[in-house]
């Protein structure tokens, strides 16, 4: 059997699975929650209340606080394990007959995949009773490349790549680009979920855009504890101008992108 073709059934076979369905649904559940958190994470810390780190490490640590915070913890393993291996089969059955589109498709679900994964490591890290800051590391790897040669171009390069990738959250909320991969309903509530996406995808793809700034900034200045991740993109619009009313207005936008999240499990295409 073609190699091609075997992938390309087994993809369809996950996707037409209703359990799978179901899991890989929770996992925007799942995104939901942590988006919420987060942003209220980097709401406190903007009005003062400290709060803990504004990241995927930050939000873990507040569920395993929580009663029945390891069951959850696992739901969260299992639900961003199948969405992302829901963008691996989307990646596989893409069928864009433009061949420069499809192979960029491909690539978006793929990397998207990587970025569930890496969230799902995080979850179990913290299930198995662990713990992982994101800021570290963000630094540790920032270090890692400035010791080698060339160090400085790579670390540049990768701070421009997650750079991009928050323009391109904030491209797609403002062109509503995300409405194409939902079923949405009529009336007031469909008007609602869209602006909660366009809302949301423009304050995540601001925290995304400042995080890749400090990377290229590490790199310029040869400081690697400059390169923080998420926690540091936040923290640094607080050292802005106005930048307590800029993180509580981030943190207000990634608390509905987590809500748009919950509606994206109900209406997403699947």
């Amino acid at each position: 059997m073609n190699p091609n073709t075997s992938a390309a059934s087994a993809a369809s076979a996950a996707q037409d699975s209703t359990v799978f369905r179901v899991l890989a649904r929770i996992g925007y559940v799942v995104l939901g929650i942590l988006h919420l958190l987060i942003g209220a994470i980097a709401i406190s810390i903007a009005t003062g209340g400290g709060g803990g780190d504004a990241d995927q490490g930050g939000a873990m640590q507040q569920i395993q606080k929580s009663p029945a915070g390891v069951v959850m913890l696992w739901v969260i393993v299992l639900g961003l394990f199948a969405l992302a291996i829901w963008q691996v089969a989307e990646a596989v059955i893409e069928r864009d007959p433009d061949t420069k589109k499809k192979w960029g498709h491909r690539v978006k679900f793929v990397g998207t995949a990587f970025a569930y994964l890496a969230i799902a490591g995080t979850a179990l890290t913290y299930a198995l009773g662990g713990q992982s800051q994101s800021s570290q590391s963000s630094q540790s790897l920032s270090a890692r490349l400035l010791a080698v040669p060339a160090g400085v171009v790579l670390l540049v390069l990768l701070g421009l790549i997650v750079a991009a990738i928050g323009i391109a959250f904030i491209v797609r909320g403002v062109t509503r680009a995300f409405k194409k991969h939902l079923d949405l309903p009529s009336g007031a509530t469909r008007s609602g979920i869209v602006t909660f996406g366009v809302v949301g995808y423009i304050a995540k793809g601001i925290a995304v855009a400042v995080a890749g700034v400090l990377f290229v900034i590490a790199a310029l200045t040869h400081d690697p504890e400059t390169a923080g991740g998420l926690d540091s993109a936040l923290r640094a619009l607080a050292g802005l101008p106005f930048g307590t009313i800029i993180l509580w207005t981030v943190g207000a936008g990634l608390v509905i992108y987590g809500l748009f999240c919950f509606a994206r499990a109900r209406y997403a295409r699947m």
